[in-house]
């Protein structure tokens, strides 16, 4: 799908690409004024690795930051790369965004500290991120590629987040939510070349 696509259901795509991505940061702005109204308890649900408890954590933790702050630098990433997936359809945004957040929450459980807390829509933003730099290279169509170069230009940067480095920073997060990225665009693609081989 064309990022000029018409629903004439719903308007144009870009439109529709608008309200989804703004609505989901609102639900993570509402989630945090409710976690803060709490005293901030709703951030011991986050992905606790290594724990069976904290197995719910995969599904809880990018919905929860540890504080406004925390929520404010993911908010621009999280409404501009989710605009640019939300271009190709709700139905691939939901797919996108299913895959990233099971890959990255697994991976973050397997392989983070015991111990600590994982929150944060961060591994949803590098999910997104690696999505859209790598997949034109799987569906081989030139405005994805040229798309992909774009994103890296701008963001590819906060790729050296998925290494270890600053105390408190959820690398695991990082690291795991572009493998989900990678991941889910790599199947994606390969589903798409078997529909049009069918």
């Amino acid at each position: 799908m064309s990022p000029s696509t018409y629903d004439t259901r719903r308007g144009p795509q870009w439109r529709v690409a608008g309200v989804w991505s703004a609505g989901f940061v609102a639900v993570l702005w509402l989630s945090e004024i409710i976690d803060t109204a709490l005293g901030n308890r709703l951030d011991a649900e986050g992905i606790r690795p290594g724990s069976t408890d904290g197995l719910s954590g995969i599904l809880f933790a990018p919905l929860l930051h540890g504080g406004f702050g925390h929520l404010i630098a993911n908010t621009v990433p999280l409404l501009v790369l989710g605009f640019l997936v939300l271009l190709s359809g709700l139905r691939q945004w939901v797919a996108v965004t299913a895959g990233v957040w099971l890959i990255g929450g697994v991976g973050t459980w397997l392989f983070g500290g015991i111990g600590t807390v994982h929150i944060g829509a961060s591994g949803v933003v590098f999910g997104w991120l690696a999505y859209l730099v790598v997949r034109g290279v799987f569906t081989r169509q030139p405005w994805q590629i040229l798309l992909g170069i774009a994103v890296f230009l701008v963001y590819g940067g906060a790729l050296w987040g998925v290494f270890p480095g600053q105390p408190g920073i959820s690398w695991q997060g990082h690291l795991f939510g572009a493998v989900g990225g990678i991941v889910v665009a790599w199947m994606l693609a390969d589903r798409g070349a078997v529909r049009r081989n069918a």
